[in-house]
């Protein structure tokens, strides 16, 4: 089993949960964050660690966030690793609330 960052992430980018992962499975891309499933040791560390609830573990997906699976198997061999927390982006708190923002990415599942 994996953990999945969701759509919370999307635009927000917080990355207090990179900060506490043991194995390094975070990778960034320019406006969310995923996670490497090949990577994941399943240690759930980093799910009271994000300020979005973004992150869940596989199993525990909410109805509708099946999708986010795929988004982050399929992107997480493309995109960098990233080690340490960086600021969220400039207006996080306002897409906080925000949801269904999958659909503003131009990424094709």
């Amino acid at each position: 089993m994996t953990h999945v960052v969701t759509d919370a992430c999307i635009r927000c980018k917080y990355t207090d949960c990179v900060d506490v992962c043991p194995v390094d499975c975070f990778k960034e891309g320019p406006e969310y964050l995923v996670i490497d499933p090949d990577e994941c040791i399943d240690c759930a560390v980093c799910i009271p660690e994000c300020p979005a609830n973004a992150i869940y573990a596989e199993d525990d997906l909410p109805d509708g966030m099946e999708v986010f699976l795929q988004f982050n198997k399929k992107l997480a061999p493309t995109l960098p690793t990233i080690t340490k927390r960086k600021a969220a982006l400039p207006d996080a708190e306002q897409w906080r609330v925000v949801s269904h923002k999958l659909s503003g990415l131009n990424i094709a599942l």
